[in-house]
């Protein structure tokens, strides 16, 4: 696919379906039959997948999975394989740990109903905790944040699958496929600040991503996949949903997690410099890592205003869901959007050198 071509079914097919439906009660029956697992079930949200929480007699909590029938299976195994790594890798990460069915032939079990698509199913540990989302943001929570990515990345760096460059829509490496979609923002001023943040990742950030080092990345690191300890704000007590994983560059995963940071006050790139400060002590980046943080921070907050407001058109009944972190997305698109590159540069380079 060319960098500028149109989402399609490739790209577009998991995220513009709606997720598979699925009842409690065949989640109850299902995790019972694959698992061995009698439990109680109750639904969580998800942006593709269907996803329940379970309770076991003996107070052991689990999510099970069920994977969106349009996920190419070697994706799905891509990630299931990724957690088994991370169980050995990162052992003192905050990682669920995965449960493979009773079959043992494989990490997760393949679910098939009677006139409904075969889909997969997987099976974690349910991670207490509050969504780092509702917790109170500061400088100590976005150092605890910047740490453990960096912890979290170098426990990746060596795990390899054959899945690992597939096709992903939030992918920022080819944030171009989705220019089409900048014309289906409702306001003529950001569009035009989106389709020039892309301009900036063309002009600046594309040339340089092959000679970085790359890897396999979470790619994801919003708060609302890290959990915080219940009763410290600045302590990461979990990290979830391993959905967006593929290999790219790695400062792709800083950037992505950086995005997220950015207060309503303040310079723009105050937040995003203190999480970057952080990672940098744990994972030193290199000063053509740092040239284009900013570059890349501005386009996965293009990337996403654009591919949620995409999707909330098209499927209107988990708007909501799909538009949480929107607001946030666009305020903080306009803020960095409005700041000089030299200077973006300057500010990240005199934080990571304090």
């Amino acid at each position: 696919m060319q960098q500028d071509e149109v989402p399609g079914d490739e790209l577009g097919a998991v995220l513009d379906a709606a997720p598979p439906a699925v009842t409690e009660a065949e989640v109850a029956a299902l995790a019972q039959a694959r698992f061995g697992l009698a439990v109680a079930v109750r639904p969580l949200t998800g942006e593709r997948d269907r996803n329940f929480h379970l309770r076991a007699a003996d107070g052991a909590e689990y999510v099970l999975k069920v994977i969106h029938p349009a996920e190419d299976p070697a994706v799905s195994d891509f990630q299931s394989r990724a957690l088994l790594h991370l169980a050995v890798a990162g052992a003192t990460l905050p990682v669920p740990r995965l449960h493979p069915p009773l079959s043992g032939d494989g990490p997760e079990a393949l679910w098939r109903r009677p006139g409904q698509p075969d889909c997969r199913v997987r099976v974690l540990d349910y991670l207490p905790g509050r969504p780092l989302h509702l917790a109170a943001p500061g400088p100590a929570q976005r150092a605890a944040v910047g740490a453990t990515l960096a912890r979290l990345d170098l426990a990746l760096w060596a795990f390899r699958h054959p899945a690992e460059d597939h096709a992903l829509m939030w992918d920022i490496q080819h944030a171009l496929r989705l220019r089409p979609l900048v014309a289906q923002l409702p306001g003529a001023e950001d569009r035009a600040l989106a389709g020039a943040v892309l301009e900036r990742f063309a002009t600046h950030a594309l040339p340089v991503l092959p000679g970085l080092r790359r890897q396999v990345i979470h790619n994801d690191f919003n708060p609302h996949n890290i959990l915080a300890d219940a009763a410290r704000d600045d302590v990461v007590a979990g990290i979830i949903d391993f959905g967006d994983m593929v290999r790219a560059p790695l400062v792709q995963d800083l950037a992505t997690a950086a995005a997220y940071q950015m207060a309503e006050e303040g310079h723009p790139l105050e937040g995003p410099a203190q999480l970057a400060a952080a990672f940098h002590g744990i994972c030193p980046l290199a000063e053509e890592e740092v040239a284009i943080l900013a570059d890349l921070i501005a386009t996965r907050m293009a990337v996403a205003v654009t591919i949620s407001g995409w999707r909330a058109a098209r499927q209107p009944e988990n708007a909501p869901y799909i538009l949480r972190n929107y607001p946030r997305s666009l305020a903080g698109l306009r803020r960095l959007g409005a700041l000089p590159r030299a200077e973006a540069q300057a500010y990240l380079r005199k934080a990571l050198t304090a």
